[in-house]
Formats: C-alpha cells, sequence, structure tokens
C-alpha cells in the first residue's frame, strides 16, 4: 500500500459524513507504518473503544470505512478465527466489526458485519511480521502473494456488501 497522508484518509470515507471523517481520530504514526508490508490500513479509534476504521485502495481510489465492534463471544470456545485472514486468536483478538451501509442504506440503518482482527493487524499476522497472542496461523500450502490475494478479495467482498 502506498504512504497515505491525514488529508487521503479522511477523504476516502464512504460510510461516514464529511464532518464524522473530519472529527475521526488518524493514527499519529502515518511516517511509521510499515506501508509495504500493509495490504489495508486498519486502526482502533483510542477516543472511542468500540471504533475502529479502515481504509484500502480499490482500484485507482481510496476507501475507507468506519467500523464498531463487539469482541466475539462464542461460548465454550476460546479461540476465533479472523475472516480476512484467517488467523486464530484466543478470545477478544477477534471482534464483529460492523459498518454501517453506504448510502442511503446507510442512512435507514443497514450494516453489515464480519468477523475481523481486533487490532486490525491482517498483514503483519500474514507477513509473520506479528504474532498473535497464543494463537496461530494455520500452515498452508499457498504462498504468501495467493494468501495476501485471498484476503484483499475477502475484504472487496465485504466492501461489495457496503455498497450494494
Amino acid at each position: 500500500m502506498r504512504p497515505l497522508t491525514e488529508q487521503d484518509i479522511r477523504g476516502s470515507f464512504i460510510n461516514c459524513s464529511k464532518g464524522e471523517a473530519k472529527r475521526l481520530a488518524v493514527p499519529r504514526d502515518l511516517g511509521e507504518l510499515p506501508w509495504d508490508d500493509l495490504d489495508f490500513l486498519g486502526w482502533r479509534d483510542p477516543g472511542a473503544p468500540d471504533r475502529s476504521h479502515l481504509v484500502t485502495e480499490r482500484g485507482d481510489r481510496l476507501v475507507g470505512v468506519a467500523l464498531r465492534f463487539q469482541p466475539a463471544q462464542r461460548g465454550f470456545f476460546h479461540r476465533s478465527m479472523c475472516s480476512l485472514c484467517l488467523t486464530t486468536h484466543p478470545r477478544g483478538g477477534v471482534s464483529l466489526m460492523t459498518a454501517r451501509k453506504a448510502g442511503p442504506a446507510g442512512r435507514e440503518g443497514n450494516s453489515v458485519g464480519l468477523y475481523m482482527c481486533t487490532d486490525l493487524a491482517c498483514s503483519l499476522y500474514l507477513r509473520g511480521k506479528k504474532v498473535p497472542e497464543t494463537g496461530a496461523r494455520f500452515e498452508e500450502s499457498l504462498t504468501l502473494e495467493e494468501q495476501i490475494a485471498r484476503t484483499t478479495a475477502n475484504l472487496s467482498a465485504f466492501l461489495d456488501k457496503l455498497t450494494a
């Protein structure tokens, strides 16, 4: 992913107003991020513990999504799997992220959800740059490039649902 500026990020959101995008917390360490290792930029809002944000390149434009989340609570199971990168985490490491749909459907309250790594560090887990706490990545016969393609396809399918 190419390095992004605060202006790039704020102008990319498809499911919130310009005012909301202007007020959201943008990561302060943009200049220090490992851009070459990121398939998308994801972060939690430190001022709103139930909110996260995600920005990705889609075709020739940036697409940003405001997300709300609840940590996954799945009965007796102590591990959950991210639907994007297929990394397993202990309880709390995967959350149901919901996003208000774009346009009129979102203004009517419609949303779409997907189980994702709570820290949105999928790109780093795929590349082995970050290791889940007591969770794991499955040994796969797919190459790293194929795993990245699957993750970005999963994210693209989620974004398609948001704009449908």
